[in-house]
């Protein structure tokens, strides 16, 4: 067997993050390479686990194993091998060579003393040129022959079945870290506490200690975690060692130490693995694990490790004054141990940041920066070999550190300065920030853009004052202000900062942006600042509004509601019809429920305020808001279609034969629908009161020999058309009508077909139902009642008809015998239900196995139903059997509204 010097096939027998795995030598030229493993002693083997490379990838492995008695001895010449069969690898291409893949094989129970391996063929790839193959890890799952033997007998061990878990239907490990994506991932050090960790698991459920089993449960889990990581750092110390980088290689043992104690302390695992005897706080519940998963330390990043050891390495100097003496106790403290490393490093997990994000350079003592020795070598960090590849780890981490290069300025001047806590702005920002610069100054700026929540708070209020400031001049009438900026410049700068602090995720800086972007709007721009820069201002500021109006915090959606209505009132964005226009859109079904909400909340509120107006660039028309409300009522959250509904009855009742086109028709098939019945009998009620207004106008103008409606005076066009007593009066164009009688007996035909067409089995249609009193009846039931109001029926149908029910996701109000139907195939959370093969219910996918280990679920009868309310058989001729089963005195046991219906009676 030709194999590479550096990668032999003893590499096989470790796991870890850091092993080179086996590979063959370069120009070998061989098509088929043999590898045989021995084990330490006879054993049964249960499962075979192979991880191949990530381009040096064979096309083919066959597994052969050897089973030699101890007794007789065993030379490779004299073995003999059982073909096992063979695992066919994929070329790896869909994954641009950049994973490996795992191949698991669960084999019949065999005895074997040897396990051969036979790599047959090569995918050829741009990275493989020279035909290479080779082969990562193997791990071979069983147990000892002698203890399976003592077990169930030789006679049997071929012949038993492996292990089986009966919940995921694979091979039953003994242990978590028996698995080879875990062993070859997870730190070698963490394994091993893990393996402790299980041991001691199992012992605390035999002695029924189960509070101390969850806790070791929920900290293998997390040191898992903590584990992955360790061996990512591992990795990145040997490139780093490989490469020659010592520098970057002690930072790496460093970092791997730090972050392993830190782990270890807040996970208290050394409490855990009580290795002094038992400890009664193990048995009590503590904060750690309180809530479910621990939460692990954030993991320090190379520059939180250097500082560590700068700190560690010289304290800072009580006096300015550096003689010898105190160079000369520096350099003896440098030989420290690793325990106060250690310390420093847990004391210093609280602010340090994750190594997958770029963190921010932490400051170094002045005294500390000069002596350090990394501080000479500036670029010790940085990769020596250029063309070695880069990889995700050493993006940020093997550059050179900033603070290490930063020059020494002194600690008095620090002090000196008042405003050392707040950061200075960076060349970008002062780019981004010219214009509020030149307004309003470099300090006020900052503040802005500072990382404390005080200063941004300060700078908001100074702004606001700014603006009152401004408004108080121009009502004075004051000319000293000669030099300063004109309105639209100030409008400008202001919008730019505050789209910075509308953005914030603190809620006071957040209440401080919205009351002065109602300052601004409210007070500031009204007969100031130009239309066109009062558009640019609302464009910045308005989508940054209406995200955070979809928030799920009430306090904050509230107040961006609040404020996206305020700007909305100011005369200059009323006239050029900013917001209505965002705001009226259609809502998709996709849409969040919060953001939908607000949006349609807010839309309602306009349309009280200003009206429905006749212009089409205003939003506010008829058509625009009937399709938003369109959209709105097939939204599934039903907070939302109950807005949606409310602005529909506002456009109803200006026009309502636009509104009505675009519902589906007004049948008996559409009245199914609680949605679309509930919303038609508001429509019928609605006309119902117009046709009453048209009669009481016309009896007074038949007594006063006038007109029977006067023409609707308004100052503003875009107001809601209003009639005598608050309710609107419309045509199909949306203009009040002042033709006399003949339309009003057109429009009074028209009411009257509308509402007696509204469901079957009514009364029928007559212009004098006044007289008469018809009967509403149930065609289910067979309930009645006498009178002329349609919401007796639609209250009955809602609460107490034996024949419907609720669905229990979407709350659709149907038939009992349809509920299994819809639950598969027509509600909203249909992709969540199935239905049962043995009783035909629809059951939710989660609870389906608890399901079918009840009672109820048995095989359905021919020719019967299953009902989902008692789980009772129903015989079905025709429709006897469910009303029988539903209506009668001993029927469905778990139907509540027949208990109901007895009340109601």
């Amino acid at each position: 067997m030709y194999e590479d010097a550096g990668f032999p096939a003893s590499e096989l027998n470790t796991h870890g993050p850091t092993v080179h795995g086996w590979r063959s030598a370069l120009g070998s030229g061989l098509g088929t390479h043999d590898i045989i493993l021995r084990f330490h002693q006879p054993a049964k083997i249960y499962r075979i686990q192979l991880l191949a490379h990530q381009y040096l990838i064979p096309e083919k492995v066959e597994l052969w194993l050897h089973y030699s008695p101890k007794s007789l001895p065993s030379t490779p010449s004299s073995q003999y091998f059982d073909f096992l069969g063979f695992v066919a690898l994929q070329d790896n291409a869909n994954t641009n060579y950049k994973s490996r893949e795992l191949q698991s094989v669960t084999v019949n129970p065999r005895r074997g003393t040897h396990l051969k391996l036979r790599l047959i063929g090569v995918h050829c790839n741009e990275y493989n040129t020279s035909g290479q193959i080779a082969l990562m890890a193997v791990n071979v799952l069983g147990e000892d022959l002698e203890s399976a033997v003592i077990n169930i007998g030789e006679e049997h061990v071929t012949s038993e079945s492996p292990p089986i878990d009966t919940a995921t239907g694979e091979l039953a490990l003994a242990s978590l870290c028996d698995d080879l994506l875990f062993s070859m991932y997870v730190e070698e050090s963490i394994v091993q506490y893990i393996r402790e960790l299980e041991q001691r698991k199992m012992q605390a459920v035999s002695s029924e200690r189960f509070e101390y089993a969850r806790k070791l449960k929920l900290c293998m889990t997390a040191l898992r975690t903590a584990g992955e990581r360790l061996g990512r750092y591992a990795l990145a110390k040997r490139q780093a060692v490989q490469q020659e980088d010592f520098s970057a290689a002690k930072l790496r043992k460093e970092q791997i130490e730090m972050y392993r104690a830190c782990v270890l302390k807040q996970l208290h695992v050394h409490q855990l693995l009580e290795s002094e005897g038992v400890l009664s706080q193990n048995d009590q519940s503590c904060e750690v694990y309180a809530g479910g998963k621990p939460t692990l330390p954030p993991a320090p990043s190379l520059q939180d490790v250097a500082h560590a050891l700068a700190e560690a390495t010289i304290p800072p100097k009580s006096t300015s004054m550096q003689d010898e003496k105190s160079l000369n106790d520096a350099a003896s403290t440098s030989e420290i141990v690793v325990g106060s490393i250690v310390a420093s490093a847990a004391a210093l997990h609280l602010h340090a940041k994750s190594h997958d994000e770029l963190p921010q350079s932490p400051r170094l003592p002045m005294a500390s920066r000069h002596s350090s020795p990394m501080s000479s070598r500036q670029g010790s960090l940085r990769r020596r070999n250029k063309s070695a590849p880069r990889n995700s780890y050493e993006d940020y981490e093997e550059r050179a550190i900033p603070t290490l290069r930063q020059e020494c300025q002194g600690n008095a001047l620090l002090e000196a300065d008042p405003n050392r806590s707040r950061s200075r702005l960076n060349d970008r920002e002062r780019r981004q920030a010219a214009l509020p610069i030149l307004v309003f100054g470099s300090e006020l700026v900052e503040q802005f853009y500072s990382r404390q929540f005080q200063d941004r708070e300060d700078g908001l209020m100074r702004l606001r004052n700014f603006l009152k400031q401004e408004q108080e001049l121009v009502e004075g009438e004051t000319n000293d202000n000669e030099h300063a900026a004109s309105p639209n410049k100030v409008a400008r700068s202001a919008a730019l900062l505050l789209h910075r602090a509308v953005r914030d995720a603190v809620y006071s800086v957040f209440n401080q942006a919205t009351e002065t972007v109602r300052v601004l709007f409210l007070e500031y721009v009204p007969g100031r600042v130009s239309p066109n820069e009062v558009a640019r201002c609302v464009d910045r500021l308005l989508p940054e509004l209406l995200a955070k109006s979809g928030d799920p915090s009430a306090r904050l959606h509230t107040l961006a509601q609040h404020t996206i209505l305020s700007i909305a009132a100011c005369p200059q964005v009323a006239e050029q019809h900013l917001v209505a226009p965002a705001l009226s859109r259609s809502v998709g079904s996709g849409t969040h429920q919060r953001l939908a909400m607000s949006r349609l909340q807010m839309l309602e509120q306009l349309v009280h305020t200003q009206g429905i107006s006749t212009d089409k660039h205003s939003g506010l028309t008829c058509r625009a808001l009937s399709d938003c409300g369109c959209s709105g009522i097939h939204h599934p959250a039903e907070p939302v279609r109950k807005v949606a509904e409310r602005i529909l009855l506002l456009v109803y009742k200006v026009n309502p034969r636009l509104v009505r086109k675009q519902l589906p028709p007004d049948d008996d098939i559409t009245r199914r629908n609680l949605l679309y019945r509930q919303l038609f009998t508001e429509f019928d009620k609605l006309d119902l009161e117009r046709k009453q207004e048209l009669l009481e106008a016309n009896k007074f103008s038949s007594s006063n020999d006038t007109d029977f409606l006067q023409p609707t005076t308004s100052t503003d066009a875009s107001r809601l058309l209003k009639s005598k007593n608050g309710h609107p009066v419309a045509t199909d164009n949306g203009y009040v009508s002042c033709n006399g009688k003949q339309q009003y007996n057109e429009q009074l035909k028209r009411s009257m077909l509308s509402s007696s067409n509204s469901r079957k089995g009514s009364v029928s249609n007559s212009e004098s139902t006044e007289e008469t009193t018809p009967k509403i009846s149930c065609p289910f039931c067979g309930w009645c009642c006498t009178g002329n109001d349609a919401s007796q029926l639609d209250r009955h149908y809602w609460k107490t008809c034996p024949f419907l029910t609720k669905c229990p996701q979407c709350s659709q109000v149907l038939e009992v015998a349809a509920l299994n139907y819809h639950l598969t195939t027509e509600c909203d959370a249909k992709d969540s239900y199935v239905v049962c093969t043995r009783c035909t219910e629809s059951v939710h996918k989660q609870l389906y196995e608890l399901h079918q280990m009840e009672d109820f679920c048995r095989e359905l009868k021919t020719g019967a139903a299953r009902c989902p309310l008692c789980h009772d058989d129903v015989n079905l001729p025709l429709d006897g059997g469910w009303k029988l089963h539903l209506l009668n005195a001993g029927g469905c046991p778990g139907n509540i509204r027949k208990r109901n219906l007895k009340k109601s009676n």
